[in-house]
């Protein structure tokens, strides 16, 4: 789409693909999020998003991607996309930003398919997630919120050098839960950077995101396939930090 060329992003590594979700791509997410996401008894997710009937849950995948879509602008935005395996969508991974051009800091969000859990493909989603944020976007800081108990979401967080960085506390299910936030700076990124992954589309849609069209001459690190990285101060980094309440947790 020449007036939406957020369609035009993608990220791909050996086992994955991130995309922007065609109609077809949102219909298969939901049908993964009936399916399941984790276990009935442990709710990682703020906004208890997969509660409810099966027709709920659906249309919650389908109105949050479209909800995202629509109140998109460049100070405040979520990136919303699909992970794809072997031709099959399995899972969601997003970016989420406030004032993104000032700040260079973004939230990352995932789920995946209970059912293809355990088997690495998480991990891949995430370092494809990272590569589009640092060498796509030239953010210089990441974090994530992942609440205690979620063992393997907290071991996806550690495994890509994501440092502790405070905790905070949510009612979920009408109980007091204790989540922990996790940062990862550009340099401790590119030192655990182990998953080759290749950006693409971003660079017609470098204004959508409150960047300039054409990035200024990088101070630091360009990553494959991606743009230029101008540094920002990284005393601005914890301006317009919002913890969003559709949190989801780091895929396992």
């Amino acid at each position: 789409m020449k007036h939406w060329p957020l369609t035009g992003i993608s990220v791909r590594t050996s086992r994955i693909e991130l995309r922007w979700p065609t109609p077809e791509d949102l219909d298969a997410l939901a049908d993964r999020a009936v399916e399941g996401v984790h276990a009935p008894g442990f709710m990682p997710f703020f906004s208890q998003w997969t509660d409810g009937s099966p027709e709920e849950v659906a249309r919650r995948v389908l109105q949050r991607h479209w909800n995202a879509m629509a109140s998109w602008t460049p100070e405040d935005w979520t990136l919303y996309l699909v992970v794809v395996h072997d031709g099959e969508v399995i899972g969601s991974q997003s970016l989420g930003a406030r004032d993104f051009g000032v700040t260079r800091e973004v939230l990352l969000t995932s789920w995946l398919s209970l059912s293809r859990q355990g088997e690495g493909l998480g991990g891949h989603a995430r370092a494809a997630a990272l590569e589009l944020a640092f060498t796509g976007l030239g953010a210089e800081q990441a974090f994530s919120v992942v609440r205690r108990g979620n063992e393997a979401s907290q071991g996806v967080c550690r495994k890509f050098g994501f440092e502790h960085d405070g905790s905070q506390i949510n009612a979920v299910r009408g109980e007091q839960v204790v989540s922990d936030r996790f940062r990862l700076g550009r340099e401790r990124w590119l030192a655990h950077r182990t998953v080759e992954a290749e950006v693409a589309g971003t660079r017609s849609a470098l204004p959508l995101f409150g960047l300039p069209a054409t990035p200024a001459a990088p101070a630091g690190p360009v990553g494959r396939g991606g743009v230029a990285v101008p540094r920002t101060p990284l005393a601005s980094v914890l301006s317009g930090v919002r913890y969003a309440e559709e949190s989801d947790q780091p895929a396992a």
